[in-house]
């Protein structure tokens, strides 16, 4: 039961990021995100990964552990993405 639990939280979580980065995408500026937030969430999942590799519980939920990892990943792929074309709007607007 506990597994599945965990699953439906990862889940849940799993569906949310991907929404993130197409808004963060979409939106074209870093502003509003927290790199540090991210960092923290990736540095969760890891956690998460190294439990279940430590604990031998090498089962489903592994895979949304490692799915959210690098779908959070991505996100802040973006959110460097996003810091560079800020740059280049100030850039603009200073020349």
């Amino acid at each position: 039961m506990g597994s599945i639990l965990e699953t439906v939280m990862l889940l849940c979580f799993g569906f949310s990021w991907p929404l993130n980065v197409i808004k963060s995408y979409r939106a074209g500026t870093a502003k509003g995100t927290s790199l540090p937030f991210m960092i923290l969430i990736i540095t969760g999942y890891i956690a998460g990964i190294f439990a279940k590799l430590v604990t031998g519980q090498t089962n489903y939920v592994l895979i949304a552990y490692i799915l959210n990892l690098a779908i959070v990943s991505l996100n802040v792929v973006v959110y460097f993405r996003n810091i560079s074309l800020d740059k280049k709007r100030i850039q603009e607007i200073e020349a």
